[in-house]
């Protein structure tokens, strides 16, 4: 029954690919059939099905990397191992090895010799294969079983291809997923080859990767150069191995060419990447809950850790440099947020999913299906609407307590479960347990402001106890809130007087007393705070909000079941799996007599330019940059057309967080660009898709070799890729036989 039922599922996708529209779905690669490749070559591509795709022999898919497994996509761009990505997604690691010294986020980093390249932080993972096996994941399902029952087979099941898969292969080094797909309609197996020996090789100075800064993030026309540069090293072997000063680059199955030869609007542009979530399925219950109730208080959260650290910042390069990476991590999605809120309401999304709910009650009762769908709807209404209560909690715990630096300290490293507390508790293995944990603490105070951390201490706390109903606040949190008259400054401000963890050097002297115990940790207000939170947020929000869940996610699965045997919908949401998304180069008109172009140029670089001598501020421009532009010196890098330098670009490709760093191919399997941000009209766009003006922004390819080659002086990094001058000679030109399928271009290298 369930082999017959995954059929007629696969059948209707199937059927729905024949309808897609070419600039609408994140796909697997997988996946590419007959009816979504012809859409494709409509749209220009030339390279065959098995180009991108092939599980066993070299195609771009070889040339696609996710970075730390999902925070972020990077592309192979020589035989050397170079790999290209976004100055944000490699901004941790610029931070972490920046110093009042050596500031790397305001004056950049380039690599002149591979010995001078820094070891990262994370490592790579490159796609093996995509397996079907929805079969085996629901293998003993049974039509009577709980949703309940239905997880805890669906997670053995998988438990168990997932360690067959693992057998005999380094943990370290090779990775299993088994990942749902539509709601637990299908179910997908990756593997994965994880090079952990990956090295910093250029990164531009912030006043180049962040121009425009936040007021410029999710903003279109955009001049941000939002690229930085890695190199991926292997063992002699060519396999996957931790940092060794005797590993070599490693040599890729497929590196992507790079072109130069300039983009055009209505080119071909396609986008690999592991983009991380979207919400496509969500009902105008869901919309409404999201508008009204959980990202205000996301903002409203984030704005207040942003205001406390913004305000140190200002005043000391060391904090700047120390909290950089974080701020960054807070802003981006605290405008997000504000972004989606607005255009769900202005693009009137909740309407638009209230229609698709009507046709789907049509469509069941007039096919007199209601015994296989006519509760979907009722299930997911109820559950959203009954457990609306838990929201502010949650989020509030997520964003506000997990906010505060010294609580998540706490919890990561000093809890019951860890290992410090249960060597202090058994007595056995202190000694090496403290040595870990100093080793991480090392690590964390370099980065940290005693200062911050209080000032937040006591703005979240103030915020818990004013925002969320008492019903869900920690009894230690109301007693401290009565015995200070609501005035957690002055509970936090006494105590970071006596605390040992506002600084390396009392906290090591803490770990160290031989009288340390697990009582001398559970003594601490903060920790007895944290406890209490935990209880809280996994008794009274979690465990009760996990019913509704259940519900919830039942009415999910066969509510997209009947959209896609509709035809109504589009490719699963994004679970941080390989997707390709193809469409063109493209303007848009976001209003009523507005037109935005395709392209910007480093005119409007010196056009945004605030003049002022603080490098940090986001519309400086640096001194060089602006020698080059008033030379002209642009190389081989400007656009044919007009001899100006081109910046970004844009296409309408359907990208989301997970996506930055993703490279923009042209029809060729040629590099174009690098994705990075989407535009602000179409920021519901991870909620409802907007054809006609959703745009996926990217660096034009030719601003970041001019970047490399003209402003670092890093041209032995242009020498190692395989670059493209010229553009390919179209040797059909009619519409009609444009559509015909492709012969095959050149074998990939």
């Amino acid at each position: 029954m369930k082999s017959f039922i995954k059929l007629i599922f696969t059948l209707f996708l199937s059927i729905n690919m024949l309808f897609v529209k070419a600039d609408e779905g994140m796909w697997l690669p997988m996946l590419l059939g007959e009816a979504t490749y012809k859409n494709m070559v409509e749209c220009g591509i030339r390279l065959t099905p098995e180009q991108i795709y092939n599980a066993n022999n070299s195609s771009l898919k070889d040339a696609i990397v996710a970075l730390g497994g999902g925070f972020c996509t990077g592309e192979i761009i020589s035989d050397q191992g170079l790999l290209m990505t976004n100055h944000h997604c490699g901004f941790g690691t610029i931070q972490a090895n920046s110093t009042t010294e050596h500031d790397y986020l305001t004056d950049g980093f380039w690599a002149m010799t591979k010995e001078q390249e820094i070891p990262a932080d994370f490592g790579v993972w490159f796609l093996n294969n995509i397996s079907d096996v929805t079969d085996k994941v629901l293998k003993g399902l049974k039509d009577n079983m709980s949703e309940q029952q239905r997880d805890s087979l669906i997670r053995s099941n998988s438990n168990a291809l997932k360690k067959s898969a693992k057998e005999g292969r380094n943990k370290e080094d090779f990775a299993v997923q088994v990942k749902s797909f539509y709601y637990g309609n299908l179910y997908y197996m990756f593997t994965y080859d994880i090079y952990n020996d990956v090295r910093l090789v250029g990164a531009p100075p912030s006043s180049i990767g962040k121009f425009g800064g936040d007021t410029d993030n999710w903003m279109w026309p955009r001049h941000t150069g939002d690229f930085t540069m890695f190199r991926v090293y292997a063992d002699k072997e060519n396999n996957p191995s931790s940092y060794n000063e005797n590993n070599q680059p490693l040599k890729p199955k497929h590196s992507l060419p790079v072109s130069i030869a300039g983009v055009k609007d209505g080119d071909y542009a396609m986008i690999m990447g592991y983009p991380g979530s979207t919400n496509r399925f969500l009902t105008s219950w869901g919309v409404k809950e999201a508008v009204e109730i959980e990202q205000p208080a996301r903002v409203k959260i984030r704005r207040v850790k942003l205001d406390i650290m913004d305000e140190q910042m200002s005043k000391s390069q060391k904090v700047r440099i120390q909290y950089a990476s974080k701020y960054a991590r807070v802003s981006n999605y605290w405008k997000y947020f504000i972004g989606q809120s607005e255009q769900l309401v202005n693009n009137k999304v909740a309407d638009k999913k209230q229609n698709i709910e009507s046709s789907f009650t049509a469509w069941y009762q007039k096919n007199k299906l209601e015994k296989e769908y006519g509760q979907a709807l009722n299930l997911i209404q109820n559950a959203t609407e009954s457990s609306s209560k838990y929201i502010i909690p949650k989020v509030y715990f997520q964003e506000a307590v997990v906010g505060s630096e010294l609580i998540l300290f706490m919890y990561r490293n000093l809890g019951p479960r860890t290992p410090l507390y249960n060597a202090l508790k058994t007595g056995e293995g202190v000694s090496k347990a403290k040595e870990a944990l100093l080793q991480k603490a090392e690590s964390y105070f370099k980065d940290y402001n005693a200062t911050i951390d209080e000032n937040t201490l006591a703005s979240i706390l103030s915020l818990y106890a004013n925002d969320v109903s008492k019903e869900f606040q920690p009894e230690l949190l109301i007693s401290l809130n009565e015995k200070y008259k609501g005035n957690f400054k002055k509970f936090a401000s006494n105590y970071f007087s006596k605390t040992p963890f506002k600084s390396y050097k009392l906290f090591k002297e803490w770990i160290n007393n031989d009288k340390l115990s697990t009582k001398a940790i559970e003594k601490d207000v903060v920790f007895q705070l944290m406890n209490q939170f935990l209880a809280v947020y996994r008794t009274k929000v979690m465990l009760p909000k996990s019913s509704f869940d259940s519900d919830y996610n039942k009415g999910m699965r066969l509510f997209v079941d009947a959209l896609q045997k509709m035809g109504m919908n589009k490719a699963s949401d994004a679970n941080s799996t390989m997707r390709f998304t193809y469409g063109n180069v493209l303007p848009y008109d976001p209003a009523d007599a507005v037109h935005y172009d395709f392209f910007t140029t480093l005119e409007g670089v010196m056009q945004k330019e605030v003049l002022t001598d603080d490098k940090n501020h986001e519309f400086y421009v640096p001194q060089k940059l602006k020698d080059l532009y008033e030379a002209k010196d642009y190389g081989p890098y400007a656009r044919k057309e007009d001899g100006k330098l081109p910046v970004g670009f844009l296409s309408n490709n359907d990208i989301t967080g997970g996506n930055s760093g993703s490279p923009v191919i042209n029809a060729y399997g040629e590099l174009i660009g690098t994705a990075f941000d989407g535009n602000w009209e179409a920021m519901s766009g991870d909620i409802y898709f907007e054809p006609n003006i959703q745009r996926t922004i990217s660096v034009d390819i030719r601003y970041a070799l001019f970047i490399i080659d003209k402003y670092a002086g890093a041209k032995h990094l242009i020498d190692e890729m395989n670059v493209v001058s010229e553009r390919h000679i179209e040797e059909k030109s009619s519409k009609d036989e444009k559509q015909d399928m492709p012969e095959a271009v050149p074998s990939m290298r």
